[in-house]
């Protein structure tokens, strides 16, 4: 075990102590190997704990002896519990251990002082491995030629997506067959993500007022399309905002103008 994994992280797994779980094994005086009883306990704990992942290793001892002893001597009990999970429970890459010898949180009953802790998160806790250790996560931008699916992982609550690629005939709700793909697109991530709720807005361009509520008829054409194809409606809230939100302001200067002023958004409400 390289010397670097043996520095302090008292701030972070003893403020947290809450957001992991810990079990201690318990070493016979003097001694950094476990006796018959508590090796069966650790290996049962391995057992049951494969796709477990530790996260740290403290070693403790009561305060018989000297000091400097027994620093060493909670040293060696890590060292001894990291040699039975090594490889056999996965680690995390900048896991830590720390050897608080007898300064630390002594019990009144010296047998409970000398022990070694394992601090790990189960298996159905590692999605949240970050948001437990305090980590910042590195919110990773949207951009526009990522594909749709990408966008609405990346996403959160109130996100508004453009569905690119989805075009109307002139003056209609009817959706061109090139519009095709992006609407299957659409079905996979709601067929995906069935926890997914989003509302679909329309927008048009060119025009002043949206006197025949084309941009919500469109949106309403889109909903259609995904409840024809399974998608329970209460997942899929319509909108028309006319020409109110425009990207470019109207009249458009350009066809590129106007191509993205008449848009389909999609907000994510619910993930």
């Amino acid at each position: 075990m390289k010397k670097h994994i043996f520095y302090s992280i008292f701030f972070l797994f003893f403020s947290l102590g809450y957001s992991q779980d810990t079990i201690s094994f318990y070493f016979d005086s003097g001694k950094y190997e476990l006796n018959n009883t508590e090796n069966i306990r650790l290996e049962e704990w391995i057992s049951e704990n494969s796709k477990s992942k530790i996260l740290a290793i403290h070693g403790f001892t009561d305060e018989v002896g000297t000091t400097q002893a027994n620093d060493t001597l909670s040293q060696n009990r890590v060292h001894y519990i990291f040699s039975k999970v090594k490889n056999r429970v996965t680690i995390r890459e900048d896991f830590k251990t720390i050897s608080f010898g007898e300064k630390f949180q002594r019990d009144k009953i010296k047998a409970k002082n000398r022990r070694a802790s394992i601090f790990y998160l189960q298996e159905k806790d590692l999605e949240k491995e970050n948001e437990v250790l305090g980590l910042e996560i590195e919110e990773i931008p949207i951009t526009d030629d990522m594909p749709l699916f990408q966008k609405v992982k990346l996403a959160k609550v109130g996100t508004k997506i453009t569905l690119k690629n989805i075009n109307f005939f002139q003056n209609t709700f009817q959706t061109t067959p090139e519009s095709q793909a992006a609407m299957y697109d659409l079905l996979f991530v709601l067929q995906n993500n069935p926890s997914l709720k989003i509302q679909i807005q329309g927008h048009i361009c060119c025009v002043d007022l949206d006197r025949r509520n084309l941009s919500l008829d469109r949106a309403k054409q889109i909903r259609r399309f995904l409840m024809w194809k399974g998608i329970v409606q209460d997942r899929v809230t319509v909108t028309g905002f006319g020409t109110s939100q425009p990207i470019y302001p109207i009249p458009e200067e350009t066809e590129e103008q106007a191509a993205a002023n008449r848009r389909v958004e999609i907000e994510i409400l619910s993930k």
